[in-house]
């Protein structure tokens, strides 16, 4: 494995449009963070580089939505992200967004450079054309029927009903969302990066230089080059963006994807004016996270584009990851089916290990993977508190009541307190193994088993009932078991980076490095530890209940979104609506009718009578809250028994799309007549 001087990571940019969510985390800035760490506690010299892409269509079609400018969406996103990204402790070196002035200004001149050098070819195309608005419509800001499966409402680029990618030119009775007028199609001038030109030397580099990319990134690449690569718009017509800097091309800026990943050149431009020796020296080992949406960005159009300037290295690997999936369906930002960070770090405070530690031991390394809240909750009450948090505190606790809270002399050490010493190296081979080969889950294996190792020591070992024999014997386990504490701190530091700072505060010491790893003596006899305390606490059920119905609301707020109301029905006449007698009652007692599920028996006033209504309710309303509520009836309906209760009326409610039920009310006088 060739050894390099520094090394350069990137995390994609993620979109302003929106908060970050746990699938962006599993995908690409949990490992990312993890590597990052490592590398910065084995000593070697290493740059994390990230910010918000704030360009495109997406973020335009967000403001207009919210009657705001773009500039306003992406400024309140970017501070949200950035925010819960450090919360989460996702240490980048800088956090910078791609409408910084360095940003708009290196974008610019790498255009320029591709362009005066011939890099690019000029093509003139039919696009979309608001008559109304005077504008060209990007796909986005364009709808119609799906041509494969008849849905309303499919966007220019896709039916998000059957999921078909389309272009906008298929869609059946195509209409703008700017202005509702029938786009025309008119011809445009764009620029392309002949990614065809380019195909010989990617084949190359990728399909013989990187086969020991995961197989997911290879096998994306290799069908895409097998395929036949095509030219590919540089440009587009659209307000929002950096303007593409030559003439003619008002009205035209720089394509999202293409503006994007030279978001890393600049963000490191203004991180160090040294940024040249991570872009353009052969030593430095250049590495980009991602997820799988963006491998051909990373691997095939940025080297592409990389190539064609000059002057730059290309990455060594891209570890991208698969989908993370929530409860057993795809999240969704439009549906707001997710676990957004931001509300996380509110609603858990102090937790944000766990959440790194379930995302990374549940990643989607090589396939698509589900997060559950009730997956959460086991691996944080049996692994994070049974497995490791035990172990910590049996050993500090034990310590501090034997030795005064000191580290006690091992004068003795047997057989067994040096077999399971020597396991620390070998488990620090596998870490190291493991986080270099970008398999994150294994690595964390190896790491809870050190927690494992310490466990079944003290179980095998059982100072609690030695020391009424021997003391001696018992200071002897208690000093290895925390030379195993110190060696914990240190290898989940990448991983849990709050846990290791609290574990190093309970051994009262400032940090290790990676290499100490291993050692036995990381402690010294008479070395006063801190105050112990508990690592982790147990999630309760009441916890993951309140998850599980916080997404069961935004389901059935999905469903009345999406559902059709009813059709209306036949034209009545007057006379016909004057026979109901529609009153405000009141309601006096309920209750259920027995051997029912979903009948209540009410009493209710109607200012005329006492009288018994039956009403199928009880799924929406419990007979506690119906005693004392106003509400409409029906009292002139003829009376219907029903399980044997003969009910004198019909109870008014509202029911929505999904067939949902409210009641529907008034604030009036009980008895009072409605017409």
């Amino acid at each position: 494995m060739k050894k390099y001087k520094r090394h350069l990571v990137t995390s994609a940019l993620p979109y302003a449009n929106g908060p970050v969510h746990i699938g962006h985390l599993a995908g690409v800035y949990v490992p990312s963070d993890i590597y990052v760490r490592y590398l910065r506690l084995k000593g070697e010299d290493v740059i994390s580089i990230c910010g918000s892409d704030e360009h495109g269509v997406p973020i335009t079609i967000k403001a207009r939505k919210e009657g705001v400018t773009p500039q306003q969406v992406v400024d309140r996103y970017h501070n949200i992200i950035k925010n819960a990204f450090a919360g989460l402790g996702i240490s980048f070196d800088i956090y910078s967004r791609t409408t910084s002035p360095t940003h708009r200004q290196t974008a610019s001149d790498f255009f320029l450079k591709l362009y005066n050098d011939g890099e690019f070819i000029e093509q003139t195309t039919e696009q979309y054309f608001d008559p109304e608005a005077q504008q060209f419509l990007a796909d986005r800001y364009i709808t119609g029927t799906c041509p494969k499966c008849g849905a309303e409402g499919a966007y220019g680029d896709q039916c998000e009903k059957c999921g078909s990618t389309l272009s906008a030119t298929e869609l059946i009775n195509p209409k703008s969302t700017i202005s509702g007028a029938t786009p025309v199609l008119k011809e445009t001038k764009h620029w392309f990066l002949p990614l065809d030109k380019h195909e010989p030397f990617l084949k190359e580099w990728i399909l013989e230089g990187h086969k020991d990319w995961k197989s997911n990134v290879y096998g994306q690449c290799k069908s895409w080059l097998d395929g036949g690569l095509l030219p590919r718009a540089v440009s587009r017509d659209l307000d929002w963006g950096i303007p593409v800097p030559v003439a003619g091309a008002e009205g035209k800026v720089l394509y999202v994807w293409f503006d994007a990943p030279i978001g890393y050149i600049s963000a490191t431009k203004d991180l160090t004016p040294d940024w040249e020796k991570y872009w353009k020296d052969e030593q430095t080992k250049m590495v980009h996270f991602i997820g799988k949406d963006n491998i051909v960005f990373h691997c095939i159009v940025f080297p592409a584009m990389l190539r064609a300037h000059g002057g730059y290295i290309l990455p060594e690997n891209v570890p991208a990851n698969e989908f993370l999936n929530l409860e057993n369906d795809k999240i969704s930002t439009s549906r707001n089916w997710a676990v957004w960070l931001h509300e996380y770090l509110e609603e858990f405070p102090g937790k944000q290990d766990v959440l790194r530690y379930v995302l990374c031991a549940n990643a989607p390394e090589t396939k698509d993977n589900d997060f559950t809240w009730r997956d959460f909750q086991a691996r944080n009450n049996s692994e994070l508190v049974a497995i490791y948090g035990n172990f910590i505190n049996r050993a500090l606790v034990l310590t501090s009541k034997y030795f005064d809270n000191k580290v006690p002399l091992a004068t003795a050490p047997t057989d067994y307190d040096r077999e399971v010493l020597a396991e620390l190296p070998k488990i620090k081979t596998e870490i190291e193994r493991n986080i270099e080969t970008y398999k994150f889950r294994e690595a964390l294996k190896e790491v809870m088993n050190i927690a494992r190792l310490g466990n079944k020591y003290l179980a095998d070992t059982e100072p609690w009932k030695v020391y009424k024999t021997d003391p001696e014997r018992t200071a002897a386990i208690l000093n290895v078991s925390l030379q195993i504490a110190a060696n914990m701190a240190i290898a989940c530091e990448p991983f849990m980076p709050f846990t290791a700072a609290k574990l190093l505060k309970m051994l009262n010491k400032t940090g290790f490095n990676w290499e100490e790893i291993g050692s036995a003596s990381l402690l010294e006899a008479g070395h006063e530890l801190g105050v112990a305390e508990l690592l982790f606490e147990k999630i309760e059920d009441s916890v993951v209940e309140a998850q599980l119905a916080k997404l069961e609301a935004t389901k059935q707020a999905n469903e009345a979104a999406n559902a059709e109301l009813a059709p209306a029905k036949d034209t009545v006449q007057f006379d016909d609506y004057g026979k109901m007698d529609i009153r405000v009652a009141k309601v006096l007692e309920a209750e259920r009718v027995p051997k029912t599920q979903k009948l209540l028996k009410l009493i209710i006033d109607t200012g005329l009578d006492r009288r018994t209504i039956v009403s199928g309710i009880a799924e929406y309303y419990s007979p506690e809250d119906m005693v004392g509520r106003q509400i409409l009836v029906l009292a002139n309906l003829a009376p219907r028994v029903i399980k044997g209760i003969e009910s004198q009326g019909m109870i008014l409610m509202a029911a929505d799309p999904t067939g949902r039920l409210t009641l529907a009310v008034a604030d009036a006088p009980v008895g009072s007549t409605i017409g």
